[in-house]
């Protein structure tokens, strides 16, 4: 019988050849935001069906309205029970601005860093490099064992950097055949530290929209109308001021509805981390916490639901002065959810609030643009302990139960449409500059990922 050890052996011998496929990879510009690239994002989805082919999976391309998902399917060794289904994206972030890579973002570099080599690319590690640490290791379960040691679902989709407008019809269309799985693992998240792996147990939802308010029917000037005519900036800025008291309480009416203290074994676990929010601050040029007073650090970037304004304009903007009086005012306002909140609610109470407050000659509009309700995953889960265990194997160390602040429409879709948890285990640092120029993935975390995956494998198998 194959042991783990074999095959992470075979694994270690063969790091340049994983590093190579991955580079292929990666050189393909699969820009789901950006038409140009459609026949580029087909390549992306047609290249990791090839190689889910080559070490056994029968696997095809699933049409949708966008780009298209790959779906492969792996019967595992006969009389296995277990059924895991793998989810990862091969879409990536557009490059630009070009010109702050310092190197070509579709041809992958080898790179010196503090931690070693690290490759530099757009989607080095969101997601082709996170998705390749899972498929190097059921590479590697084919080489040695001849298979992965139960059976196996990949999902592959191209539009996770749009929003996953198509995912929803995807699983309505494959809910019978994916709802078999027992739960989805998803390699798209950070690591604690780059000694420390972690799991997440919760993600924030998101609901983004957009307030347009309207005054006067046409810009007016301001010496002539000051004093008299509404200002749509004004009454705009007030309301927006009007969504936090002091103590950074949201004040929207039923907008806490659901919110549940954290568990004192959560609590302490968070404690226990240590967390450097003055680092953490002082790292983008920051030194003073914001949110909800009497809250720790952890606590409101994991467990509190948030309202920001991501963007506000309106009237004149441009070199010099315009002493005008704008006829419009708009702002981008998002919500960061956590589980029990009910988006349509919070939806609802928000468009409420801004009604309750608009003088008689202001009309408003309010575009909500996509939303989504946080998940909590039991952390007793018999999954997540496999998996700790897989993963202390590997670095030695427990791994954090950590929150995640931003947001996975994926989690929350897959368990609304087909019931299933999800297993969020990452191996990127924070440093990693996703989305940004120079994205990079460090080998180290690369390698380890893999070999993670390896001895996760067989312990999901058996859990």
């Amino acid at each position: 019988m194959t042991t783990v050890d074999t095959i992470l052996a075979h694994a270690a011998a063969r790091r340049e050849a994983s590093r190579a496929r991955w580079f292929d990879w990666l050189r393909i510009p699969s820009v789901s935001a950006q038409p140009q690239h459609a026949g580029d994002c087909r390549r992306a989805a047609e290249w990791i069906a090839d190689q889910l082919r080559s070490i056994g999976f029968t696997a095809a391309l699933k049409d949708t309205a966008g780009h298209p998902v790959v779906l492969g399917h792996h019967p595992g060794p006969t009389g296995s029970g277990r059924h895991l289904l793998f989810y990862g994206h091969y879409d990536v972030q557009p490059a630009e601005p070009m010109e702050l890579w310092t190197s070509p973002p579709f041809e992958p570099v080898l790179a010196d860093g503090p931690n070693g080599r690290r490759a530099v690319a757009r989607g080095a590690v969101d997601d082709k490099g996170q998705v390749m640490t899972w498929l190097e290791a059921l590479r590697f379960w084919h080489e040695t064992a001849g298979g992965p040691p139960c059976r196996i679902t990949v999902m592959v989709e191209g539009e996770e950097e749009t929003g996953s407008k198509n995912l929803p019809d995807f699983l309505d269309a494959n809910a019978e055949a994916l709802r078999d799985a027992d739960v989805v693992v998803i390699s798209d998240s950070n690591m604690w530290n780059i000694e420390t792996p972690s799991i997440v147990t919760s993600v924030r939802g998101l609901v983004y929209t957009q307030i347009d308010i309207t005054a006067a029917n046409k810009d007016v000037h301001s010496g002539l109308y000051g004093g008299s005519a509404l200002n749509p900036i004004n009454l705009i800025t007030r309301i927006l001021g009007d969504l936090r008291d002091e103590a950074g309480t949201i004040l929207i009416p039923g907008f806490y509805d659901g919110v549940a203290e954290i568990s004192a074994e959560r609590r302490a676990q968070w404690d226990a981390l240590n967390f450097d929010e003055a680092a953490f601050l002082g790292g983008v040029g920051l030194s003073v916490p914001v949110g909800e007073l009497g809250r720790s650090a952890l606590e409101r970037l994991w467990a509190r639901p948030t309202v920001d304004v991501n963007g506000i304009w309106g009237g004149y903007t441009g070199e010099g002065a315009k002493t005008v009086i704008p006829s419009q005012a708009h702002a981008k306002v998002s919500f960061r959810l956590v589980a029990g909140q009910s988006a349509p609610k919070v939806i609802a109470g928000f468009r409420d609030f801004i009604v309750d407050r608009l003088p008689e000659d202001a009309q408003v509009k309010i575009q909500v643009f996509t939303y989504g309700e946080g998940i909590e995953i039991p952390s007793d889960s018999p999954f997540i302990r496999a998996a700790q265990v897989a993963l202390t194997a590997e670095f030695g160390r427990p791994a954090v139960l950590q929150g995640g602040g931003g947001s996975l429409p994926v989690v929350q879709q897959i368990k609304e449409i087909i019931g299933l948890d999800c297993l969020l285990i990452g191996f990127g640092l924070d440093d990693d500059q996703v989305h940004s120029p120079d994205e990079k993935f460090d080998l180290v975390c690369f390698e380890r990922g893999i070999d993670s995956h390896i001895r996760m494998l067989a312990a999901l198998a058996e859990a």
